[in-house]
C-alpha cells in the first residue's frame, strides 16, 4: 500500500483509522471521508480491491431533478424505509459551493429525519459535500467516497446531487442508477428535458403527488416515454412529505435494473470527468488560475501546462 507521503507515523495512523473504520468506527470513517473528499488521500491508498455490485444488482444509485421537487423529503422517505427493513444505507448529499469561497450551505442534514430515528439511525448515515471545484453538479471524488463506504460496510449508497436539470448528466458517471425526480405540473417542459436528464433515467418518480398537477404530469411523461419503444423507464408517483407511494418506490427501487440507456452517457461522462479530475488535481491548478487571473496565460496555454507537465 503506497502512503509514502504520510511517513511512517502517518501510515501507522491511516492504516489504524482504517481498521477502525472498516469495523464500523463512524468518526474514523468521517475522518478518512474528509481526506478523501480533500483529495489528500486515494481510496487506493485505503483499500485493495473496490466493491462490486450488490446481489440485486446496484450499489450506488443517483437521485436528482430539478431544485424544488422535494429530493431530499423523498429520499429521506426512502432511507426510512429501506433502514426499517434491514438495509444499511448511506447517503451523499452534494450541495453546490461557492466559486470563490468554495464553502456550501450544507442545508440537506436539516430535512433528514431518519438519522435522528433512534430505531433506524445505526443504519442510516449522511454526509454533505461541497461540489467544489468540479465543474459538474457531481465531484467526481464522490466516486472513491461512496466505494469507502461500501468498503465499511453500507449495503447501499444514495447520491443526492445538486438539481439544476439537464446539467445533472455528471451524475451517470458515478452512479449504478439514475434517479429523476420531477415534480406536478412540469408538462411544458418535458420535451426539453427528454433530450437530457429524462432521456438517461432507469426511473422516474414524480413526487409531491398529493398536489394537482402530479397525475397529469405522471402521464405525459408515460405517454411521451411510449414513443421510445419497450425499454421506457417506469414512471410511479409519490410523495414524500404525505408518505403516498413511498413502499412502492422503495420496493421498484431496491431492485431496479439497469434500462440501458445511460451506458454511453455513462461512460462518456466518466471519460470527462477522470480528465477533469486530472486538471483539478494538477500541482499547478492553482497557480495556472492565477495566470489565467493575471492575464499572463491564456486558456490554450493553460491546457498545455496542465496536459504537459
Amino acid at each position: 500500500m503506497a502512503l509514502g507521503i504520510f511517513g511512517v507515523k502517518g501510515v501507522a495512523n491511516v492504516n489504524e483509522e482504517r481498521d477502525q473504520a472498516l469495523r464500523g468506527d463512524r468518526r474514523a470513517m468521517a475522518r478518512l471521508l474528509s481526506k478523501i473528499e480533500n483529495g489528500t488521500l486515494a481510496l487506493s491508498q485505503l483499500i485493495e480491491t473496490l466493491p462490486g455490485s450488490s446481489e440485486n444488482g446496484w450499489t450506488t444509485m443517483a437521485i436528482t431533478g430539478a431544485p424544488g421537487v422535494g429530493k431530499s423529503v423523498l429520499v429521506d422517505a426512502l432511507m426510512t424505509a429501506w433502514a426499517s427493513e434491514g438495509h444499511k444505507v448511506a447517503l451523499l448529499a452534494v450541495d453546490p459551493s461557492s466559486p470563490r469561497t468554495g464553502g456550501a450551505l450544507l442545508g440537506d442534514r436539516i430535512r433528514m429525519s431518519s438519522v435522528d430515528n433512534p430505531t433506524i439511525s445505526e443504519r442510516v448515515y449522511v454526509r454533505s459535500i461541497a461540489t467544489r471545484s468540479s465543474s459538474g453538479s457531481v465531484p467526481l471524488i464522490v466516486e472513491d467516497m461512496a466505494g469507502f463506504l461500501l468498503a465499511c460496510g453500507w449495503d447501499r449508497v444514495l447520491i443526492e446531487t445538486v438539481g439544476s436539470g439537464q446539467a445533472e448528466l455528471r451524475c451517470a458517471a458515478v452512479a449504478d442508477r439514475i434517479v429523476v425526480v420531477e415534480g406536478p405540473a412540469r408538462g411544458d417542459g418535458i420535451q426539453a428535458e427528454k433530450a437530457g436528464l429524462l432521456e438517461l433515467a432507469d426511473i422516474v418518480l414524480v413526487n409531491k403527488a398529493d398536489l394537482d398537477g402530479a397525475e397529469r404530469h405522471a402521464g405525459e411523461l408515460r405517454e411521451s416515454y411510449a414513443l421510445d419503444g419497450d425499454d421506457a423507464p417506469e414512471v410511479l408517483l409519490t410523495s414524500g412529505l404525505k408518505g403516498l407511494g413511498i413502499p412502492e418506490a422503495a420496493s421498484a427501487l431496491l431492485n431496479l435494473n439497469s434500462s440501458g440507456r445511460a451506458r454511453r452517457a455513462r461512460m462518456r461522462e466518466r471519460l470527462l470527468g477522470q480528465h477533469e479530475r486530472r486538471l483539478v488535481l494538477h500541482p499547478s491548478y492553482n497557480s495556472v488560475l492565477d495566470a489565467l487571473c493575471e492575464g499572463t496565460l491564456d486558456i490554450e496555454e493553460a491546457l498545455i501546462r496542465l496536459q504537459g507537465e
